[in-house]
């Protein structure tokens, strides 16, 4: 990575510029190369400009989300005379966080990034936000949605900023539902989704050659089903993890009979980056599953022309569901200079105005992170023809806080280990989970 230019440095190399090329106080300082003195600044000139600073934004985000993303960066980079950010990319959001990683070690860090680690920030990798927040005067910090907004504090204090916000939401052929005679607004439950795959879905000998659905690969669709039957990771106390309780084994175990025992639904995994996830909504598109989770993010990639969106179901006897809703936020990195700090404040909360968060859903399906943004003009229009972006809207509002892992992200990492089991090696449920329990309770137990 290249060592950026800050701006006191660079206004100081200006300023002896400006001394070497106008002089000082002797005759001879005066005359130029033809012999004849050189006429004397005007009393009234404007101050030398100082050089925009230079900074790197690293985030993981691929085909329209990048290019959006990439459009917003050209679009404040010509904006203001200031500030230059040049987009990083990576694959996906790990390896954004390795890499990052990598650059805190070598103290080679960029200046923002789209990531975002609680225990890093404890442990002063991350800088704090609020100072910079005072600078920025357009800033506006009771405009954010707040659930988002909170999502960045850590022991009270702003560590991360919300870009966008983020829930699982279902997407289906129109087609595929209409030929089955299912109507989407009538499935409330995910009993009433599994049998609609059930009945959407075509056998050929024995192989699924049209799917009823596809969940997307690992322990997320599962996690916000578990939420929306009650269950819960911590009990309310904190001390003991509940990952192995009826309603965690019941519902994982629901999704590993759907795939490996029914045959009506299936996942895609492993590949590069978003691979996985691409490939579960080319199956969609391409008329070879009828559904699939996906992110609100997903819209941009989508033709509405061919499929529709609704909200995650809930389960019979317990009420409507409450998937996670989530802010994928960005964090300036504490080794980064004092002057690539107040740049990359600049830019975040010019990501985060209005306008330009409501050109993000629109474009993105993601959900704006402002509150004024619903009444942004362009997003109103939108949504008057392209009701699907409201569907995110609609589910955040009764929608569940993603989890925040006190043992440094082992409880997830556990999580993660056991979905693969459930969904990949079609082990048992309440096999998985156990184990899991044991790995994440030993986990909490050493940091209480």
């Amino acid at each position: 990575m290249n060592v950026l230019k800050r701006l006191s440095a660079v206004s100081m190399i200006a300023g002896f510029t400006v001394l070497t090329a106008c002089g000082g106080n002797s005759a001879s300082d005066n005359v130029t190369a033809g012999g004849g003195a050189s006429a004397a600044p005007a009393a009234d000139a404007p101050p030398a400009q100082s050089e925009p600073v230079t900074i790197e934004f690293w985030y993981g985000l691929g085909g329209k989300l990048g290019e959006n993303m990439e459009s917003l960066i050209q679009k404040f980079n010509t904006s203001q005379q200031e500030v230059i950010v040049k987009g990083i990319v990576q694959a996906d959001y790990s390896e954004t966080e390795q890499k990052l990683q990598a650059a805190i070690a070598t103290g080679q860090v960029p200046a923002a990034v789209l990531s975002s680690n609680m225990d890093w920030a404890r442990k002063g990798y991350f800088s704090p936000m609020d100072e910079l927040i005072t600078q920025q005067p357009d800033f506006n910090k009771e405009d954010f949605v707040q659930t988002f907004l909170n999502q960045g504090q850590v022991d009270g204090k702003q560590y991360f900023l919300p870009m966008y916000g983020t829930t699982q939401i279902m997407y289906y052929r129109k087609d595929a539902f209409e030929k089955s005679g299912i109507d989407a607004s009538q499935l409330k439950t995910w009993e009433d989704l599994a049998a609609a795959a059930g009945k959407m879905a075509v056998k050929d000998g024995g192989k699924t050659t049209f799917f009823g659905w596809e969940p997307m690969w690992g322990s997320g669709n599962m996690i916000d089903a578990v939420l929306s039957k009650g269950g819960s990771v911590l009990s309310e106390d904190g001390t003991k993890v509940t990952i192995d309780s009826p309603e965690w084994i019941e519902t994982w175990d629901l999704f590993r009979k759907w795939i490996h025992e029914d045959k009506t639904m299936r996942i895609h995994s492993g590949g590069q980056g978003w691979e996985y996830w691409y490939k579960t909504i080319d199956d969609v598109m391409k008329g070879q599953a009828a559904g699939y989770i996906g992110s609100s993010g997903d819209q941009g990639d989508l033709d509405f022309s061919i499929v529709s969106a609704m909200e995650q179901p809930g389960w019979a006897g317990v009420g409507e569901g409450k998937p996670v809703a989530q802010a994928i936020m960005a964090g300036i990195p504490a080794k980064a200079g004092d002057d690539e700090k107040l740049a990359a404040m600049k830019w975040l909360t010019y990501f985060t105005n209005s306008e330009n968060t409501a050109f993000w859903s629109i474009n993105t399906g993601y959900i704006s992170v402002r509150q004024s943004a619903l009444e942004d003009p362009a997003f109103v229009s939108f949504s008057e023809t392209n009701p699907q972006i409201k569907i995110p809207l609609m589910q955040a509002s009764h929608a569940s806080a993603p989890f925040q892992d006190p043992t440094g992200g082992k409880i997830n990492d556990a999580l993660t280990i056991a979905a693969d089991k459930v969904q990949i090696e079609n082990i048992p449920a309440a096999e998985a989970l156990k184990e899991a329990q044991q790995t994440a309770q030993a986990a909490l137990d050493k940091v209480k």
